[in-house]
């Protein structure tokens, strides 16, 4: 299909030297493709997707790169240096699919355009070349197409900068833009709090200079992240340069209305205007002013947590079965942003949290307030979005019918709040709504068609009876129509020739077609006056008149005016959109904010969920506590969840509980629900529990499940080691750690003295709340001296020699961990289940002699060498003795005696 596109005319003018330079030596190159040359030479790293009629053609290792990541056919276009050139091409309207895919694998893509129409192109002389350009870059963090984003989610990238505190130390600063929505968020943090804020932000795209992108320091978290780095030039670094580019931008004098900035994050805010510029080319995304994250004011999860926890997403990558997909109850797409941008970044401020929870707390209990709401809110589009592609100049006619009916929603939710007495976040909610201006919603509404087309170019979008003399141009196309069916019908009539047809086509117009032998007759007289013959067609004969030629002019004419005035009302009526952006905008927000509020109301009626406590202390008390992804999964089956409490509530240092117990007995989900409290609480909703009363943490860390990394060289026991060694250096007194089996995968004494060792560190050194689950029985021990570690166990029992797991968490240790009975539900065979647990006897039987407590009970705490156990006695009368009988050789009587001997000898 693409080799259409090779059948327009030659296209040229002379290269330049630039593109004579870029392109490889060689008498032969067109001058298409010089053009094709200079501007792939200027967009090195990206794939260059080339105007050609219909089709976006790419060509050499371009065409090679997309054939194989798309999966279309690679072809050929003539000869460069005497070799075949690669080519294929998408259709261009189907490009956004293809888009999708290319910028999933990672790749950039420059869009160049035909700036001219190639009619205008042949004025020039008839092998001119059609004038191009490109038109934007499409990257991973830049995208806007609706259909190439996630609804439910921001689409973020990230510019990072930096300034020196000292020899050895940074402040980093971070600029998250969303360009879909016009987010447009500041933050700042030190090298240890770098990588939790920008796991915050889960980007798609990182803007990296050079000195950050080369730091020895920082290499492996590059290496490892999901982002697509991108190098930056250190043009816009500078934070004067940088400064003066947002005032600029925002046409402001000074930053102060907007907040303390440190120079680290204005230097990054420069930055990323500078890559909105270069990337959109001309074109100008409706930003919101930035606004300013302080350092501490969100709770620090960096990208392991998160990843144990599943907060958005799987372990295996999926949206589904996360906490984000548990708990998403909202029905627009700016609400279900929010809540991921507000479950990503759970407060630590208790002011703030509270005013959430007020929200929340209050349409709990006016229940026909939030449906009220709720079914508002499903009225309206995705008014965030809509409105920048609008600003981008990439929207359509749906666009301008998105805003328009986001719009009516919300004054009509507006008008529904102003009727209550309101908490606060709900009433600034409500204010922003009830002074929304929507006059232009007026204007679209009695502009705009009932059916919408996708592109503007398609037409038909402005509603008749709208412009008087767009009626005309309309009614002059219909009655064309039908004057040129009244035209066939006489031609038919005064030939004689029922088949004769008036066709179009864009080679040769209106023409009149008849078969062959009646065609013969046309081209005497009395019809070769009225019929000009045009072409003869096998079996067939065409033929122009004079009155077609004038239709034709006629209904052009009229086409051309008609799509020019449907384009300067889309025109108008989005720039009127643009320059009522702030406000359009603010009402977005606002909307979203009611969304999520409702949202989280919903869920905790719905679930039974209680308002957390929430303050200063070093509380954490739940009462009842339960999983919410768990409980919905054993909802669905029928299954209720066992419901447990956690107790780690100190003065002034944190309570470690100490969790033993079966596997399969539920120490992991209990370790996971309890961190999961602590981010539903403080991005403030409500959590699943009978009670909860939870002092502010500010950093949560999870070190949960087993994983390897052996793309970078890393055992599973080296992930878990890097883990833990950053929980270790980096929690504080007001931190919640949950760590599961750290230890286990190494030598049994290698790992239970470094679980020993990282409990002693985290009651005496970072004296933090946490909750550490192990297999390593001998760690019961240590609640007898650290005053604040507290053992609990799952319990378990057995019935009819079936292990059952009861999942309640209960004070105590567990004496073993029903590992087999784990093995033969799994579906080890018997054999092997039976062989395992002889040997397990034997081991068990062997350690009773040799019993390794003595060893942990003469281990003071922080002891550097371990004390070897004491030697056994020289001599075992009792065990000489043993050994001389030999029971087979024996009498019951000489057995009998040989008893009261031996128990002679143990007294």
């Amino acid at each position: 299909m693409s080799s259409q596109a090779l059948c327009q005319p030659p296209e040229a003018s002379p290269p330049d030297d630039a593109a004579a330079k870029a392109a490889p030596a060689d008498h032969r190159v067109t001058p298409m493709m010089a053009q094709y040359v200079e501007i792939k030479a200027a967009n090195p790293d990206c794939l260059l997707f080339y105007r050609m009629g219909d089709f976006y053609e790419l060509f050499f290792e371009d065409a090679e790169t997309a054939s194989r990541a798309l999966g279309i056919v690679l072809t050929k276009r003539g000869k460069h240096q005497g070799q075949d050139i690669p080519m294929c091409g998408v259709p261009i309207d189907r490009a956004d699919d293809y888009l999708q895919r290319l910028i999933g694998l990672g790749h950039r893509v420059a869009v160049c355009e035909q700036m001219e129409d190639p009619a205008e192109a042949k004025k020039r002389g008839a092998k001119s070349v059609v004038r191009r350009d490109v038109v934007r870059l499409v990257t991973p963090g830049t995208i806007t197409e609706e259909r190439l984003l996630d609804p439910g989610r921001p689409n973020f990238f990230l510019a990072i900068a930096r300034r020196r505190l000292s020899e050895t130390a940074w402040r980093y600063g971070l600029a998250a833009v969303d360009i879909s929505t016009g987010h447009f968020a500041l933050s700042e943090t030190d090298a240890a709090g770098l990588p939790a804020e920008i796991a915050r932000f889960e980007p798609r795209e990182i803007l990296l200079p050079d000195s950050i992108a080369e730091d020895a320091d920082l290499a492996a978290f590059w290496r490892e992240t999901r982002a697509s780095l991108t190098p930056l030039s250190r043009d816009g670094l500078d934070p004067a340069s940088a400064e003066r580019r947002l005032k600029e931008y925002f046409g402001v004098a000074t930053l102060d209305a907007f907040g303390a900035f440190d120079r680290a994050a204005i230097a990054a805010a420069g930055s990323a205007l500078f890559y909105i510029e270069k990337t959109q080319i001309g074109s100008r995304p409706v930003l919101h002013p930035p606004t300013s994250n302080q350092t501490g004011a969100a709770l620090a999860i960096d990208a392991a947590t998160r990843a144990n926890l599943e907060l958005t997403r799987t372990l295996s990558g999926e949206r589904a079965g996360s906490l984000l997909a548990t708990i998403d109850c909202t029905v627009t797409p700016g609400g279900a942003r929010l809540l991921a941008e507000r479950l990503a970044g759970p407060l630590t401020q208790t002011g703030l949290i509270r005013d959430r929870h007020d929200a929340v707390a209050y349409l709990v209990e006016n229940a026909s307030l939030r449906d009220a709401a709720r079914r508002n809110l499903k009225r309206a589009p995705d008014l965030a979005r809509a409105l920048s592609r609008l600003g981008l100049g990439r929207g359509g006619p749906r666009d301008l019918a998105c805003v328009r009916d986001a719009l009516f929603a919300a004054r009509d939710l507006g008008a529904l709040l102003a009727r209550s007495a309101l908490p606060t976040e709900l009433a600034a909610a409500a204010a922003t709504l009830g002074s929304l201006r929507t006059e232009i919603a007026d204007t679209l509404q009695a502009a705009l068609a009932d059916e919408m087309p996708l592109l503007k170019r398609d037409g038909g979008f402005i509603r008749a009876g709208y412009d008087a003399t767009l009626d005309e141009l309309r009614e002059l196309q219909q009655d064309s129509r039908r004057f040129i069916a009244a035209l066939q019908a006489r031609y038919a009539s005064e030939t004689g020739c029922r088949t004769l047809r008036v066709k179009h086509n864009h080679m040769i117009g209106y023409y009149v077609e008849v078969p062959q032998n009646i065609g013969e007759d046309l081209l005497k007289e009395p019809w070769k006056e009225t019929f000009v013959h045009r072409q003869t067609m096998a079996g067939a004969m065409r033929f122009s008149t004079v009155e077609l030629g004038e239709l034709e002019s006629k209904i052009a004419s009229a086409s051309d005016r008609a799509m020019r005035i449907e384009l300067g009302h889309f025109d108008s009526m989005a720039a009127g959109l643009v320059l009522q952006s702030a406000e359009i905008s603010a009402a977005a927000e606002a909307m979203a904010v009611v969304d999520v509020c409702a949202a989280l109301s919903e869920l905790a009626v719905d679930r039974d969920w209680v308002r957390p406590a929430i303050d200063d202390s070093l509380s954490f008390s739940i009462k009842a506590g339960r999983h919410p992804v768990v409980e919905a999964a054993l909802k669905r089956d029928g299954t209720a969840f066992i419901a447990n409490d956690s107790e780690l509530s100190g003065d002034d240092a944190g309570h470690i509980l100490l969790i033993t117990g079966p596997n399969m007995g539920g120490k992991s989900t209990y370790l996971r629900q309890n961190a999961l409290m602590v981010v539903l609480a403080q991005m403030g909703a409500f959590v699943p529990a009978r009670s909860a009363r939870i002092g502010i943490v500010d950093r949560l860390f999870s070190r949960v499940g087993a994983a390897d990394d052996l793309a970078r060289g890393r055992s599973t026991f080296m992930v878990e080691m890097v883990e833990t060694a950053a929980i270790l250096n980096q929690a504080t007194a007001r931190s919640l750690v949950i760590l599961d089996e750290i230890g286990r995968g190494t030598a049994t004494f290698d790992g239970l003295s470094i679980a020993w060792a990282s409990i002693e560190h985290l009651h005496e050194t970072n004296r933090c709340r946490a909750l550490f689950a192990t297999h390593f029985h001998e760690l019961t021990a240590l609640a007898d001296r650290l005053d604040r570690i507290e053992n609990v166990t799952l319990k378990v029992t057995e019935w009819n020699n079936e292990v059952v797991f009861l999942h309640e968490v209960v004070p105590g240790a567990a004496d073993r961990s029903y590992g087999l009975q784990v093995g033969r539900l799994a579906g080890l065979p018997a054999i092997v289940v039976e062989r395992a647990r002889a040997i397990l006897s034997e081991l068990e039987r062997t350690d009773r002699e040799s019993p390794k407590q003595a060893l942990l009970d003469d281990l003071p705490l922080f002891a550097a060498p371990v004390r070897a156990p004491p030697s056994p006695p020289q001599s075992d009368t009792l065990r000489i003795a043993l050994q001389e009988i030999d029971p087979d050789q024996m009498t019951p009587r000489e057995a009998l005696e040989a008893l009261y001997r031996l128990k002679a000898t143990a007294g």
